[in-house]
């Protein structure tokens, strides 16, 4: 799913992992969406270089996103990590709006923490939705800049959790480290079992996720016959077709005079 973004927006190694980061977390969030047709929109900007990172998912985990400046760059950590916080900056919010296709949609935000996206979406749950989580996501960029592994995990207590389960859940989170090292060699199963180390997990549902978007011919005609009259005038008047990009798969739709005036 990341090597896909990376692929469509040949993004820096750093923003490759901002946003492969924030695709993890819609992805789980928008697969407990529970509800056909819901979806899921993830916004961040912090003031940093690589301005705003928006991610939208659908109810079964599926993703698409873009970033505003995939060129953004920043020097690695002290401890030669790559420098997510420094790309996205921590001088603004992350929003998330829930759409479940019923008046008005939930939206919550919260200001960013460290822009490393995990602690910030932490706060998220914490302030916004009051939920007790821990969440730790991961990207490894390889020498060439493709996607070696990528995922991560929100672990959220219900109401009434023990104190004994709490301490439990921290200390395996302590011990998990980095989620890349363990998917690199493993999978999700195996980050299940350290996550959850001696919590007897059970699995309810698998998802088979994927970068998947969502853009039509039709659907971006909608969109140009919806601009200002004025606008479409001008564009009848030079008689030029007009060229559409998608921001999320980069695919191009050009649409000529004649079928504007048609559907006008």
């Amino acid at each position: 799913m990341t090597e896909r973004a990376r692929v469509i927006h040949n993004p820096t190694p750093v923003v490759t992992a901002a946003l492969g980061r924030t695709m993890a977390a819609a992805s789980i969030i928008g697969s407990a969406l529970k509800k056909s047709g819901a979806s899921l929109t993830v916004r961040i900007n912090g003031g940093g270089p690589v301005g705003n990172i928006i991610v939208v998912s659908d109810d079964m985990g599926n993703v698409r996103g873009f970033v505003q400046n995939p060129t953004a760059d920043a020097p690695k950590t002290t401890a030669g990590k790559l420098n997510v916080g420094g790309v996205v900056g921590t001088d603004g919010t992350l929003s998330v709006i829930k759409d479940f296709g019923e008046k008005e949609p939930y939206s919550g935000s919260t200001r960013l923490v460290s822009g490393e996206i995990a602690e910030d979406f932490t706060a998220y749950f914490a302030e916004s939705e009051q939920i007790p989580s821990a969440c730790a996501f991961g990207v490894l960029i390889d020498r060439d800049w493709s996607v070696l592994a990528a995922g991560g995990y929100i672990v959220q207590l219900l109401p009434g959790a023990p104190e004994g389960l709490i301490d439990a859940v921290e200390q395996n989170v302590e011990k998990t480290g980095a989620v890349t090292e363990i998917l690199r060699s493993g999978n999700a199963d195996a980050l299940l079992k350290t996550v959850m180390a001696g919590l007897s997990p059970r699995v309810i549902e698998r998802l088979n996720v994927e970068y998947k978007c969502t853009c039509t011919r039709e659907r971006f005609l909608t969109a140009v016959l919806s601009l200002d009259k004025s606008e479409l005038d001008d564009m009848r008047r030079k008689g030029e077709p007009v060229e559409v990009c998608c921001q999320f798969c980069e695919s191009v739709f050009v649409y000529d005079i004649s079928e504007l005036l048609k559907n006008s």
